[in-house]
């Protein structure tokens, strides 16, 4: 086993015990996911007349074990599940020193961690496209997280959250596919990445009418009466109520 694979194991090992403290919309699943397709990306832009858009003419260079492992941390330090006393922006760097990294990779992988939201980029988006600029891996690892966010996986990954983490009823999370699911389409960096969120965007919108035809089942106006307007006994639809 090399060096690089070596630390990867670590660091896969510390991920598997850290997210198992969340949720299955951020669990370990979801970092295998966001891996494979980080693999999946890199080996297609790899291929004759694929590559990352940029302002230079020279062509970025993609080191895998740097996609590797940011995709495998990119979710440790996430503002939603941080606890008290944790520092988000150095928390990644911190544990790949403790694991073994040396410093210019620890720095770069926490780096890359820290421009994958996509909350933080559409904020900002000039920062996001300086930060690909310095590392171009992080337009990897990015799109890869947000291709988990789309399709059915997404639309699983939403209901998740929507439940442990929010007040939100099942509607609420369908607002988010407005908001936020079918909008990240237009932010993917990589052809791969796009070509992929194209064929799950087109699944999220399948949902969405297979959702909005069997709600409108449930809109239909049901009399609501007053607990106190009942008598001793009453007969409702059939049913006898006694007190």
């Amino acid at each position: 086993m090399t060096e690089s694979q070596l630390l990867i194991a670590r660091v896969s090992g510390y991920v598997q015990r850290h997210m198992s403290q969340f949720d299955a919309s951020h669990d370990y699943e979801h970092i295998k996911r966001v891996v494979g397709l980080a693999h999946t990306i890199y080996s297609q832009l790899n291929l004759p007349g694929e590559s990352i858009p940029t302002d230079s003419e020279a062509q970025p260079t993609l080191d895998l074990p740097t996609i590797t492992l940011s995709a495998l941390l990119h979710d440790v330090g996430d503002r939603k599940y941080i606890k008290d006393g944790e520092d988000g922006t150095t928390l990644v760097r911190d544990k790949l020193l403790e694991l073994g990294a040396d410093e210019a990779l620890a720095t770069k992988v926490q780096a890359i961690c820290l421009g994958v939201s996509y909350s933080a980029e559409v904020k900002d988006l000039a920062r996001v496209k300086t930060l690909i600029a310095q590392h171009p891996e992080l337009a990897v690892v990015q799109d890869a997280d947000r291709l988990d966010a789309i399709g059915a996986v997404g639309i699983g990954r939403a209901f998740t959250y929507g439940g442990a983490k929010t007040n939100r009823d099942m509607e609420g999370t369908m607002e988010i596919f407005e908001l936020h699911l079918l909008k990240v389409e237009a932010l993917m960096k990589t052809e791969p990445g796009r070509k992929m969120a194209r064929e799950r965007t087109e699944r999220l919108r399948t949902f969405q009418t297979w959702w909005g035809e069997e709600m409108e089942i449930g809109r239909i106006s049901l009399p609501n009466p007053e607990p106190q307007l009942f008598n001793k006994e009453q007969k409702l639809d059939g049913l006898k109520l006694e007190s």
